[in-house]
């Protein structure tokens, strides 16, 4: 009985979140840019650790970070949703690291001095031995985590990464993704099955679920 009027008081208080937050996007959607840049220091970390998890280069993840939300800035108003303003913001995210990744290619094949270190570095994207960020401290979760990730399919990666580092609700990587809630549970599922046969990183099963 206690637990569960601890859960109903869990639930209340990020209904409440919800609801504060999405007051907050209406008011950044007319124009309030104190209300758009409280709505950035609230998700400010959640898409730097997002980005830098993709990037791997603290440079780059800032700039990144500042162009998607200069982008979301742009855009907020037309948003529709309210409720959405996080898997929304996430989807510009994703758009932006892949528009990034483009870039870098695109300046190679066209001869751009310099840009073969940078295919390198994205060949050997899941290998780092940069110092962890935030809330992760231990180098070998970055290098057990990333040999793992080569196992997966493009869309189970994908949801895994969401789901356990971003820390995004199924019903948000749904949202980011333009997926189904059921095809996002189903590939979420496969990667889990993967990592539970892997016996090397079982040690980090508490960490991440």
């Amino acid at each position: 009985m206690r637990e569960q009027t601890q859960k109903t008081s869990e639930t209340e208080t990020q209904a409440g979140t919800a609801s504060q937050i999405g007051e907050i996007v209406i008011r950044a959607k007319e124009g309030d840019r104190a209300a758009f840049g409280y709505l950035v220091s609230l998700f400010h970390e959640d898409i730097f650790r997002m980005v830098y998890f993709r990037v791997r280069s603290e440079v780059d993840a800032e700039d990144l970070t500042q162009d998607i939300f200069i982008q979301a800035l742009k855009g907020v108003a037309r948003l529709k949703e309210v409720d959405r303003f996080r898997p929304w913001l996430f989807s510009i995210a994703i758009n932006r690291v892949r528009d990034f990744y483009r870039k870098r290619r695109f300046l190679f094949f066209m001869g751009t001095p310099g840009e073969a270190e940078v295919v390198k570095m994205e060949q050997q994207e899941e290998k780092t031995d940069a110092e962890p960020l935030i809330n992760v401290e231990r180098k070998d979760f970055w290098n057990q985590i990333g040999g793992f990730l080569k196992k997966l399919s493009r869309l189970e990666k994908e949801v895994f990464i969401m789901r356990f580092l971003d820390q995004l609700t199924l019903k948000e990587i749904a949202e980011t993704l333009g997926k189904g809630e059921s095809t996002v549970k189903t590939h979420l599922y496969r990667a889990l099955k993967k990592f539970k046969k892997e016996p090397g990183i079982q040690a980090l099963a508490g960490e991440i679920q």
